[in-house]
């Protein structure tokens, strides 16, 4: 229990100490001691996995508990997410140099691991869900960093609004939950009836898929590369975006089986359709943006065929390339000097050795070529479709494989962009400053190394299929020869300009290309829904203000007041007579009453 409070207990501590510090020694040292010591907590929860409790509030039936479960492979997410935490602050030393706004980026950063760290360490909904919402705050504050920039705020409140609607069915799915096991606590949670488990797991379901941005709900991450480089790197790697992957495991053992294939069509159509937007992605960031969606889409694909291990094996294994592939842009735009811009950034593999390395090897794994991480990670989640033998393993199966020849095509066009067209000027070779060379050289370190979890790791996965190791090995081969042909029939044809669009791979997808750029339009057609919404809504209320306020509360009520004086008034203009009679007949009734009464008492 003591680890599981440490865990925790120190990132929050240190990043609500740092939002008071304006010196930036003390918030350089606060950002990095933080992270460092959850990396040796993580370490010891792996070998003696605790768990605890103890009471919060209790209500009589239901009760809400400070529980933490950390298992092996918790802690593993866990260690993935403090480690790229520890490396993108001591990265974001040199990167933020010169920003007077790095006290408070520090902090935020710390709160923002915090949360993730109770999101994963969590065996109470309550709790789950404070991380969650801690979470959503603190993207929103790291995105909307450069305040300066034109889209920076407005990507922040994208992203903040866009996720806090999936959570409104998330808290939804929570109380329901709750609500028909009698408890929040997730290793009590039993035998929930099936109508109760269906409807609050599709609820959170959806709001898992705006966490991590798969479809229909993507359209907030890749403005949220407006951001500094080294929170999209956060975001992306082993935190926020994977926080709705991890979710979905850890309620997988709740899923009515017939239910997973609502799973599999999201994670099949986010796998395809994120590729191919990365395929045609005009920025360094934007390419990198579309991927995680895409291969958070095979997280999404482990969890439809209940392989949780697998999925929790492959955001491991993302945590290591993402991270990577996202400091070694920010240091391929610095050294370029460019905004980003695949036309105009562009290098020699000699001006800048430690990016280029960095990159080839990110880009190698998260295309999955042995022996690296991203290769057994792959293999996994497509080898327990394979098992699965379920409609859902069929879609997620034949999915994965076409998003294995997208990944392979969109990192060859990236490599081959960055590092192979030449430039205009004559270049210096970059010396990366220290904090920089480190981050890079860790994630290389751990991008090669993290394939190892498959023989000496805390996942349970299937084992290892020669025929479909062949079948992947194939299709990113084949992804990667697709581009390469493309490439050098471009470059027999003309010169290599560096703003030459003919020679872009992302021409393969024709007329589709800028369809696919603009995400398929989705900010577009979202904004339309939204405006057709906010019309309906409008009329509606329009309707019922005039309908039911106006013309029956308010004009109802006035004529009915208007007929009833009429009445009042026509009887008073009755004359003597009249009144007499009415007095006389007042007189009797009273009289009948009045004998009634007697009779019967008597």
């Amino acid at each position: 229990m003591t680890l599981a409070l440490m865990l925790i207990g120190v990132p929050a501590l240190a990043g609500l100490a740092g939002l008071l510090v304006r010196g930036r020694g003390p918030a350089r040292a606060l950002a990095l001691a933080a992270p460092a010591v959850a990396i040796v907590v993580a370490a010891a929860c792996a070998a003696a996995s605790p768990t605890g409790a103890f009471t919060l509030a209790d209500f009589g039936s239901v009760r809400v508990s400070a529980a933490f479960d950390l298992s092996p492979t918790a802690s593993a997410v866990a260690l993935a997410s403090s480690t790229v935490a520890f490396l993108v602050q001591l990265y974001s030393t040199a990167y933020l140099r010169t920003d007077p706004r790095y006290p408070p980026f520090a902090a935020q950063v710390n709160l923002f691991l915090a949360a993730m760290l109770l999101v994963v360490a969590a065996d109470d909904l309550v709790l789950l869900l404070i991380g969650w919402e801690v979470m959503g705050a603190c993207s929103y504050l790291l995105i909307a960093h450069y305040a300066t920039l034109p889209k920076a705020p407005g990507a922040a409140a994208k992203a903040f609004l866009v996720t806090r609607f999936g959570d409104v069915a998330f808290v939804l799915g929570v109380m329901i939950l709750a609500a028909a096991a009698g408890s929040f606590r997730l290793s009590e949670i039993r035998d929930v009836p099936e109508g109760a488990a269906a409807a609050a797991m599709l609820l959170i379901l959806f709001g898992c898929i705006g966490k991590s941005a798969q479809f229909p709900l993507q359209i907030w991450l890749p403005p949220a590369m407006a951001g500094p480089t080294p929170v999209s790197a956060l975001i992306h790697a082993a935190t926020m975006v994977a926080a709705g992957a991890y979710v979905l495991t850890r309620l997988l053992p709740l899923w009515p089986a017939e239910l997973l294939v609502a799973v599999a069509v999201v994670a099949a159509v986010t796998m395809v359709g994120a590729g191919l937007c990365a395929l045609a992605a005009s920025d360094v960031k934007g390419v990198l943006a579309w991927s995680t969606v895409s291969q958070v889409g095979f997280m999404f694909a482990g969890v439809a065929v209940a392989a949780g291990d697998a999925a929790l094996f492959h955001l491991v294994s993302h945590a290591a390339f993402k991270g990577l592939l996202f400091l070694t842009a920010g240091t391929v735009i610095a050294v370029a000097a460019t905004d980003g811009s695949l036309r105009t950034t562009r290098l020699r593999p000699g001006d800048s050795p430690p990016a280029f390395w960095a990159m080839t090897i990110g880009l190698a794994s998260m295309a999955g070529l042995p022996p690296l991480g991203g290769f057994f990670s792959k293999e996994t989640v497509l080898g327990a479709a394979y098992e699965a033998g379920t409609p859902a393993g069929v879609v997620v199966f034949w999915a994965g494989v076409g998003a294995s020849i997208l990944t392979a095509a969109y990192a060859a066009r990236l490599w081959l962009l960055l590092f192979w067209r030449g430039t205009d000027r004559e270049k210096s070779r970059a010396r990366l400053a220290g904090p920089e060379a480190f981050s890079l050289w860790a994630l290389t370190i751990s991008t090669l190394g993290v394939g190892a979890l498959y023989y000496r790791g805390p996942f349970t996965v299937p084992e290892l299929h020669g025929d479909l190791m062949a079948l992947l090995l194939l299709a990113t081969l084949g992804g990667f020869a697709v581009v390469g042909d493309w490439w050098w029939r471009a470059h027999r044809r003309g010169s290599r300009s560096a703003t030459d669009d003919r020679f872009d791979p992302a021409r393969l997808l024709g007329r589709t290309r800028p369809a696919f750029a603009a995400g398929l339009y989705g900010e577009r057609l979202a904004a339309k829904a939204t405006r057709a919404l906010a019309r309906a809504a409008s009329l509606g209320a329009r309707a019922l203000d005039e309908r039911l306020v106006d013309r029956t509360a308010v004009e109802g009520s006035a004529r009915a007041t208007l007929a009833a004086a009429r009445e009042t008034a026509a009887g008073h203009r009755g004359g003597l007579a009249a009144y007499l009679r009415l007095s006389a007949a007042g007189t009797l009734v009273v009289a009948a009453v009045a004998i009634g009464v007697s009779l019967w008492h008597g």
